[in-house]
């Protein structure tokens, strides 16, 4: 665990969440990247809430993660155990969040940041991939909903198939 990347990642995400709106607007219009909004149930209120997030794609399945470990869309996804996620060419689909232990799986989610993140988080995330090895907090979303507009979207971004396995 990195000092340096720990105080980093919090004031990376203010800065983002400083563009959110026009992130979000223009996601929710013609996609950015690898980037989906994934609605997920709050912990406290029991009341929807959305996140940007990219989905991560490796071999098929689909992944999110957070570089500086827990954080409260993690928490809150620890407590749904689902979520559903959204972008301009993918309909709602609810996905189960399965926490990845440390391992092969973990690893390759991990790296599929540095090449499919849109720039520059791609480089930030390599610049503190040892840090995010260390700490990050990364899922594989099983689909719980098969529907024919999910097998026939095509999210772009690295990865064979264009959705995940059902498991």
């Amino acid at each position: 665990m990195s000092r340096f990347w720990t105080a980093a990642w919090p004031r990376l995400y203010r800065l983002l969440r400083l563009l959110e709106w026009p992130i979000r607007t223009w996601t929710r219009r013609y996609g950015l990247g690898d980037t989906v909004e994934v609605t997920i149930v709050r912990r406290r209120t029991g009341r929807p809430w959305s996140v940007l997030l990219g989905l991560l794609r490796v071999r098929g399945d689909w992944y999110v993660g957070h570089p500086n470990g827990v954080c409260g869309w993690t928490r809150d996804l620890d407590a749904a155990g689902k979520a559903t996620i959204g972008s301009a060419g993918l309909g709602p689909v609810t996905v189960r969040a399965v926490l990845l232990p440390v391992g092969e799986e973990r690893t390759e989610a991990i790296q599929a940041a540095f090449r499919q993140h849109p720039f520059p988080g791609n480089v930030v995330y390599w610049l503190a991939r040892r840090h995010v090895r260390a700490v990050g907090r990364y899922y594989r979303l099983d689909i719980l909903d098969l529907d024919e507009s999910v097998v026939t979207a095509d999210l772009g971004g690295g990865g064979g198939g264009s959705s995940p396995g059902v498991r």
